[in-house]
């Protein structure tokens, strides 16, 4: 029943398989020699298969969760070294055929709705550019009459257009509905870079009694990341929405569809995303009984890491801000800031004469980009803005073959280091260029190859004289 290079998604996420790994794990979970051999492993970098992490996730002593918290810090600064990617979603329409019970833009919901206009777009973008963000995330609500993929495509098209002084949105990351391989070869076309798609849950009788509308064909929705793949686009993104079942049910789930993209095209999920759920207009959290305490999210996250270590890791504004920043250490790799979660919400949410902002969901940290930034810094982090990788081709199996080997950690620093510079020029205060140009110093000679830090000092004085867009 269990097959990871199939492409039934009955198969490569089996039901029976997750139950006996869950079974197990309870079992190995209590044999000291058996949790260090899988800490030795994940301790080489190269990953743990889903049942290893399963009985990590039966841990509760607190020595080993703290060895295990450890290096998954570890891990991650090794990968990635100390950057965070920055990024904001972009809602552009909350009409919705679906009854999604967990969700704020359900069918049944008597809500003002709306899509942007491609003025309205060009104004949002403007007011994002302006806090600095370099890449987005799209969202919409499933509805072909009034969101069709055509629409979707022209946003795209004009997002990229948009230039206001220095700013510019160099990456558009995508989360839309499920949808067929040529719709996915358009996106493709027009220049996404992620394409993620979020499970919800693994466990097929509560999708199937969450959900009414399109979004109820279980195989079609579980599927789509390979027909993205086959549609061209090698970067996708999985997710879980923590709080609608077993949260380690659904966190192994979520590891085999990571090892089925693997098996079945030579490369995981460029992304991990692990929302928790929250309330929003006509939908209460406390209505859904599986909550995730606070440790249990900790070691989910810090078993993630360890388990998928070459894997992108993003914590949403969901989480609230002291909490989040305590997360982000055990492995987080982006994270979104000054997020609103509704279309319109940048430039027209409780404007006098404009339509009711009506939020997907409620967010708990709702610190700005420029807040976010300052604060990542006093953390010891390097703030990054960059998108050079999908720009330079590194995606899919180029991307991961530099992570495995090591090289995408000088990649990714010297590329942090020069977004974060470019955000100082343009829109940091006198506290903040301070601060990043204390952690640019730091961070430029910490660069191992001699080459690649004296190319990176010529760009950064490149950058202060006026120039922009330099990447390694």
């Amino acid at each position: 029943m269990y097959d990871p290079k199939s492409m039934d998604s009955n198969v490569f996420i089996s039901d029976e398989e997750i139950n006996l790994t869950l079974q197990q794990a309870k079992i190995d979970a209590v044999d000291p020699v058996r949790i260090k051999e899988i800490l030795d492993k994940a301790a080489g970098f190269n990953g743990l298969t889903h049942r290893e992490a399963a009985i990590l996730l039966e841990v509760e002593s607190p020595d080993v969760l703290a060895d295990i918290f450890a290096l998954a810090k570890k891990i991650k600064e090794h990968i990635y070294g100390r950057r965070i990617v920055m990024f904001a979603p972009l809602y552009l329409s909350d009409y919705c055929v679906n009854e999604c019970k967990y969700c704020g833009y359900h069918a049944s919901n008597c809500m003002a709705r709306r899509k942007l206009t491609q003025d309205e777009l060009v104004t949002e973008v403007l007011e994002l550019e302006k806090m600095g963000h370099k890449r987005l995330v799209l969202e919409t609500g499933e509805d072909p009459k009034n969101c069709p993929l055509d629409y979707v495509l022209e946003c795209i098209k004009t997002i990229y257009s948009i230039k206001s002084d220095n700013g510019a949105i160099r990456r558009v990351n995508i989360n839309i509905a499920a949808t067929t391989v040529d719709n996915y070869k358009k996106l493709k076309e027009a220049g996404i870079g992620t394409y993620s798609l979020f499970q919800e849950t693994y466990h097929k009788p509560t999708y199937l009694a969450l959900h009414k509308g399109p979004k109820r064909n279980y195989e079609w929705h579980t599927e789509a990341h390979d027909r993205a793949m086959q549609g061209g686009i090698d970067d996708v993104g999985v997710g879980v929405l923590y709080g609608l079942y077993d949260w380690k049910y659904d966190t192994i789930g979520m590891l085999m569809e990571a090892e089925h993209l693997e098996a079945a095209f030579g490369v995981g999920p460029h992304t991990l995303s692990v929302p928790r759920i929250r309330a929003a207009e006509g939908v209460e959290a406390q209505d859904f009984v599986y909550e995730v305490s606070d440790d249990n999210f900790k070691k989910i996250v810090a078993v993630l890491r360890l388990t998928v270590p070459y894997t992108g890791m993003i914590l949403s504004t969901r989480e609230p801000q002291g909490y989040r920043d305590e997360v982000i250490a055990l492995g987080i790799s982006q994270v979104s800031a000054g997020s609103c979660t509704g279309v319109g919400g940048y430039a027209f949410a409780n404007k006098v004469g404009e339509p009711v902002h009506t939020p997907q969901f409620n967010t708990a940290d709702h610190r700005s980009p420029r807040e976010m930034l300052k604060d990542l810094m006093v953390d010891g982090y390097i703030p990054s803005y960059c998108t050079a990788c999908y720009r330079e081709g590194r995606t899919g199996d180029r991307f991961m073959r530099l992570a495995k080997t090591g090289q995408i950690g000088n990649i990714c620093q010297s590329n942090a280091i020069l977004t974060l510079q470019e955000y100082l020029e343009d829109y940091g205060d006198e506290e903040i260029r301070e601060l990043g140009e204390k952690v640019i110093a730091r961070e430029v000679e910490s660069i191992p190859s001699e080459k690649t830090k004296e190319k990176a000092k010529e760009y950064l004085g490149k950058i202060k004289a006026g120039e922009r867009d330099f990447r390694f």
